[in-house]
Formats: C-alpha cells, structure tokens, sequence
C-alpha cells in the first residue's frame, strides 16, 4: 500500500474514504487482502452512512430556519393548507336556492361556518347605525334650491323620505391642560383683631407622580403605547412633536419607572393570586439588557394564572438560571404546565409540583422533520391529531374539567397506548441522530409530563396560551431592542403584566390604566384588591347595566372609588 494512505489510522472511518479514494485514483494501491479490502470497503460504508446523515441534519436545521423566517407558524403539513385552500374556493361558490328551505332569501345565506359579528362571531361589515356609544356627527344632504321644483309641472317638489348611510370617522388624539385651582381659606374678623385667621388651602388629589407635567391619561397613553403598542419613545417623542409638545423620550423613561412603583403592590398581589391557581402555564424568552461590553441574554418569564386566578404575570430575570421560576413558584405545589426546559425538574421535585408538558411542543418537532421519513412523521402526526381532535371535540361541547377528564379516559388514552407502543418501533428504524428519532425520543423523554392530561380535566393539552404573550415581548423587543438596566426590566414586567390581563379580558388598557392611576395613590392596601383588572371589569359592567344607552359624546374618564366593605 501507498506510503501516504498506509500511515493513517485502519479504524478511522474517515481515513477509510481518504485511502478508498486514492486506491480509485490508483488501483495499485489497493490492498491484495480481501479481508483488508473488505474492511476499507465496510469502513467507506460507514463513512458514507455518517456524511448522509450530517447532510440531512444540516438540510433540516436550514429548513426550520428558513421556515421560523419566512414559513407559517403553524404546525400545518401540506394538505391542511390544500384544505384550506378548497374550503376558501368552497365559500365563494354561491348557494343554490333548491338547496335552501322555502321561503329563504340565497342573498341572505352564506357557507361560512360560525355567526357574524353581530351573533358573537367576528368578520362582517360592522352595523354603525347600532353603535350608540359613538357621537355622531350629521350631514344633510338636500337638493339646491334651484332644483326643487318639478321637471314636469315646474311645482314645487317635497320632501317624501331619506336614505340613510354610515362612515366612521376619526379625529387624532389631543392635548387639554388641567387646572389645579386650590382655594384658600382664612377668618377675616379673627384676622381684624389680630387673632390666629385659621388660614387654610383646600387639599388637591394626590397624583401618580408628584410634582410631574403628566396628567393620569398621559402616563397611560405613554404607557399603553410602550407595552400594549409596542411603540418605542423616540417615536412616541415625534408623534408628540408634530402637535408642538416637547416631550424628551428620557423623561417619559422616567414616568414609566415611577408608575411601575406606584402599581408594584398590585403586581404582587397579581403574583399572590396567580399562586393560588390550580394549574400555572409558564414560558420565557429573551429580553436582552444593555451592558457595558455587549447585550445580555436576561429573560423575561410568563406565569398565566387560570380560570380561577385570571391574571398574566411577567418577571424579569437577569439569566435564564433556575433562581428566577425557583423564587417565584417557593410555596407553590400544584401543577405547572411548561415545556421541557431543564431547571423546572428540579424545582418540581423540591416544591412536590406536578409538572404537565406541551403536546404542541412535541408535535412542532414532528411536523419540522416529517419529510426526512414521510411514512413515520405523518402516522405519529396522526396519532397526536387524535388528542387535539378530542380536545376540539370537549371545546365545542364546553364540557366541564370532569366531562372534559372522561372524554379524555374514553379517546385520548388509547391513541396514547398505540403511540407509546409505535415509538420504540419507529425510533428502531432510524439512525440515532436522525432528527425524526431526536423528535420522537423528545417525546419519549417527556411522556410523564406529557400524559398528565389524562388524569386532570383543568390541565390544557398544550401550553399555547402562555406562549402566545410571549409574542408581545417579540414584538417589544424588535421594536425597543433591548433595556438599560434591571430596573428597567421590572417596569417592563410590570407594566406588561397590566397590559397583557387587560388583553386577557377584553379592557381597554388606557381606560382601566387611567382610572387605576387616578385612584391608586390613596387607596389602601385593604382595597387593593378591588383595583384587580377582572374585578374592575366587573364593577364597570354592573355600573353600564344599570345606565340607559345615550348618544351624547364620550367624556374622559373620571376617578372610581372601589366598593365599600358593606357594599
């Protein structure tokens, strides 16, 4: 054998491919050993097997990228969107009225499955004519006075109906001034014969920020625009310049910080209450912190309270170390819905918490390598799509936790017995670094947590709902990019945990902000609790049952006391 193959090591896989290829280069080279030569043979197999399997991994990392870059960001496979495709086309195509029971208008009937908006659905032309919320601002539209008389008889025409049409406007929000005006009292016949005149100046509300330029509307808007809008402050700073008002983004900076004090004792009792749920669905991402060298990679957690503890809580840690989840959830020992992110095992073992994993997790693994091997990826796919399927089946019946826990027992346990037999067979059938065996061993792994399901109707088959608000913190940090300090990331937990409940129950942010900031300064720790957002949604609904609807302008919000403990 050649001096310069025969020196490399005879078990290497790789000097096997480099020796093969120079004995196919030089056939004198190769051995006269068919032993030896079946073993070069073998080793170049290998060698083969290896570079095709790196080959597929590399293809499959580029295709999540592209597809988290520029894909859809649901876990569909091909034929769902075929699907969705015919039942677009399907929509369009007109009823035919033999199909339509008599005395029914085709006109009037469509294939869209569900109600319109004025049934609870959404989508549709709104009806303004019914929103009598809105003012109204009327345009009479009549002939000119050169055109009322008849064509024919040349008399005069009357008025015998109109035709009626809506539009709705908008006019661009404004600055007003707020005057203080403080009376000052004093006795004049005490102060004529030189007593003490009892000079007294009536007490002004206490304000959120003390001494600030800033109204209580002002610092939700600001507050709204940041964490709700994702607007950054430099914007924020022009969009106020264009009406002449000077606002420095630095100083707004500061009316955040200071609000997110004033709101610090109700994000705890936020926190308390999310603790006393039954099931806490939690996820985290990145928020990155400025530092002095370069970003750091600190992280921003949600902890969704559920159907009894409806809040959405965000914290901010400076890392993503077990430390922060650790001190938020000490006390708790319930169930914490997550997916299999390392630190919360141990925080599970040490507080007695049972922990339920994400089938949307395990199926987004799935979907992201079902065509490195169709035939196994589409039947473990179909097999998943049975528990979703049963999950949509309890939704649409709105059975409660127990009926929901034996529909669960009746479907969802035996398509779970046929995957878990199936798993060891297909991972058997693929290389171990297959990313198809990596996303069935995912599941493998996790099939504690991930049948958890089935023996609780509170626990969600998935973790979405907390995943979703994960989308606000995405979008604040492309638009913020980052935040300066620690402190920073606090104002923005707080703040946009606020933000994030509102969203939960349908309150407009800057309503509930406005009136909260109005109150909160002297309300007392023992009525905190009525300043809750789904208490204060309830307080509002009860307020507009009892008042007539009227068509007289909006007016700014004013301040709400919460109820007395008699009330």
């Amino acid at each position: 054998m050649d001096k310069d193959v025969a020196h490399l090591p005879a078990k290497s896989p790789r000097s096997a491919g480099i020796a093969l290829a120079a004995a196919v280069a030089n056939p004198a080279t190769l051995p006269d050993d068919p032993a030896a030569l079946k073993q070069l043979l073998l080793d170049h197999q290998k060698r083969i097997a290896e570079l095709e399997l790196d080959n597929l991994v590399l293809n499959h990392r580029l295709a999540v990228a592209l597809k988290q870059c520029y894909g859809p960001r649901a876990d569909k496979v091909p034929l769902g969107q075929m699907l969705l495709e015919f039942a677009a086309s399907l929509e369009a195509r007109p009823v035919a009225a033999e199909d339509l029971p008599p005395g029914t208008d085709p006109a009037t009937v469509t294939r869209r499955v569900g109600a319109s908006r004025g049934t609870g659905g959404k989508g549709g032309r709104r009806n303004l004519a019914e929103r009598n919320d809105l003012p109204v601002v009327e345009h009479i539209h009549g002939l000119p006075q050169d055109q009322l008389n008849c064509p024919n008889c040349r008399g005069l025409r009357e008025k015998i109906g109109e035709e009626v049409t809506w539009q709705l406007g908008f006019r661009p929000a404004f600055f007003f001034r707020h005057k203080h005006v403080q009376i000052k009292y004093g006795c004049r016949p005490c102060d004529a014969v030189g007593a003490n005149p009892r000079i007294e100046l009536a007490a002004k509300p206490l304000q959120p920020i003390e001494k600030s330029l800033a109204a209580p509307e002002l610092l939700a808007h600001v507050a709204v625009a940041k964490f709700a809008d994702y607007t950054p402050l430099y914007r924020l700073e022009g969009i106020f310049a264009r009406v002449d008002i000077q606002i420095d983004r630095s100083t707004m900076c500061l009316w955040m910080r200071d609000i997110a004090e004033l709101i610090l004792p109700l994000y705890r009792l936020m926190c308390e209450r999310v603790r006393e749920s039954h099931v806490i669905a939690t996820d985290d991402t990145i928020l990155p912190m400025q530092a002095p060298d370069k970003n750091l990679a600190s992280r921003i957690w949600i902890y969704r309270g559920d159907d009894d503890q409806p809040y959405n809580v965000f914290d901010f840690t400076p890392s993503r170390s077990r430390d922060g989840p650790a001190k938020f959830l000490a006390g708790y020992n319930q169930v914490l819905l997550a997916d299999a992110y390392g630190g919360y095992e141990g925080i599970c073992l040490e507080g007695g918490i049972i922990q339920a994993g994400c089938w949307s997790h395990a199926r987004r693994k799935v979907v992201d390598s079902r065509t490195l091997h169709p035939a196994i990826g589409d039947a473990a796919l179909e097999l998943i799509g049975r528990l979703f399927a049963v999950e949509r089946q309890a939704d649409e019946r709105k059975l409660p936790a127990d009926g929901r826990l034996a529909l669960r027992q009746e479907h969802s346990v035996p398509a779970l017995a046929q995957l878990q037999d199936k798993l060891a067979l297909w991972k058997s059938q693929l290389l171990p670094k297959h990313p198809l065996a990596q996303a069935l061993g995912y599941i493998q792994n996790q099939w504690g947590p991930l049948t958890v399901f089935t023996g609780d109707g509170t626990v969600a088959i998935h973790n979405n709902l907390a995943e979703q608000q994960m989308k606000r913190i995405a979008l604040a940090r492309k638009n913020f990019l980052m935040v300066g300090n620690e402190r920073g990331g606090q104002t923005a937990a707080i703040l946009s945990s606020i933000t994030s409940t509102c969203q939960r129950h349908e309150i407009n942010p800057e309503l509930y902000l406005t009136q909260l900031l109005v109150n909160l300064p002297d309300t007392p720790l023992s009525q905190l609790d009525a300043w809750l957002p789904d208490r204060w949604l309830a307080r509002q609904d009860a307020a507009a049952a009892k008042q007539t609807p009227t068509t007289d302008s909006p007016v700014l919000p004013t301040p709400m006391q919460p109820p007395s403990a008699a009330s």
